[in-house]
């Protein structure tokens, strides 16, 4: 029945791009506009967090050079640009949910290995309040589609975000670390000693709030904790013209 009912609501309802209203055949799909214009990570980039970089000859960013995070590694699928917002702002403030699964697929691609190697997927916990007024954690929805798509165990809420921060956007990396220091909680019943831990969210920016994260759970006891999001956001240091 499952393949009849989707049958019938794609006809009634086609769905559309995950970064427009074009119609394409299957969700999670781009229309080839916007696939064009998807502007995915590859190399070269920080082996460390997995920033964009204009030159292969430096192995790490100058950022994780001269403070090195908690975790390992970091990867995502996309810049963090203009049409990567098409999908993640409407997502994350907009109750459009539907991109999740397309999200998590892309995703997927290059943080494969890390899913392979991880005993736990963990989201980026979402402060009470701000739970409340958004209704859901998009980084929890994300790990819960990466779950599914791969088999991995997750935990949704092995961290607890105790500080409610205020928005990030906008502050430079010594003041998103000040933010979000001591922000975080492991919860009473999580169990993380011992595993190899991957750290969901759906954009990175500067890594501060990743980094608060990672050291939580190392300090109880994860052997390694790597990270994977939809987008990074590009260090315009490092930015060459027509990189952008």
């Amino acid at each position: 029945m499952k393949p009849l009912f989707r049958w019938v609501l794609d006809t009634l309802l086609p769905p559309s791009c995950l970064a427009c209203d074009t119609p394409v055949e299957k969700e999670g799909q781009f229309c080839l506009n916007c696939f064009k214009a998807a502007n995915f990570i590859t190399a070269p980039f920080c082996r460390i967090c997995g920033v964009p970089m204009p030159y292969a000859a430096e192995p790490e960013c100058e950022s994780c050079a001269e403070h090195p995070p908690a975790f390992t590694q970091a990867r995502a699928a996309l810049r963090y640009d203009e049409t990567a917002k098409r999908m993640i702002l409407p997502l994350k403030y907009a109750d459009h949910t539907e991109a999740v699964k397309g999200l998590a697929a892309l995703m997927r691609r290059p943080g494969e290995e890390m899913l392979q190697a991880a005993n736990l997927l963990v989201p980026v916990p979402l402060h009470r309040a701000r739970l409340q007024a958004r209704r859901f954690n998009q980084a929890g929805l994300l790990a819960i589609a990466l779950a599914r798509l791969t088999g991995r165990p997750l935990s949704v809420d092995a961290l607890q975000r105790t500080k409610p921060t205020l928005p990030l956007e906008g502050f430079g990396a010594s003041r998103r670390r000040e933010e979000v220091k001591d922000a975080f909680v492991l919860s009473p019943d999580a169990e993380v000693a011992g595993k190899r831990v991957l750290l969901i969210d759906d954009v990175m920016t500067s890594g501060a709030t990743a980094n608060a994260c990672a050291s939580v759970l190392l300090a109880n006891g994860a052997r390694r904790v790597d990270v994977l999001t939809a987008a990074r956001v590009a260090d315009p240091r490092l930015e060459q013209p027509g990189l952008a």
